[in-house]
């Protein structure tokens, strides 16, 4: 693999928590016309830019995908 430190085992296992956790709470909701309120293209960039900008815990993921995102 790229020795680039956003690939790394433990970038990629922290870039899937944080998927799992917008999915969790973005992933199911649905509009009144029954699509999803919420892309998935949003929610991967989100968690890739989450990861990319360095951070190392999860906590306000959902706040700022709430503010740049939605």
């Amino acid at each position: 693999m790229d020795n680039d430190w956003l690939y790394s085992e433990d970038r990629l296992a922290f870039r899937e928590q944080c998927l799992n956790i917008l999915l969790r709470k973005y992933g199911s909701e649905l509009s009144d016309n029954g699509e999803p309120k919420y892309s998935c293209e949003s929610i991967y960039a989100c968690a890739h830019d989450w990861v990319s900008q360095g951070h190392r815990i999860s906590s306000g993921i959902t706040n700022y995908y709430s503010t740049y995102y939605t």
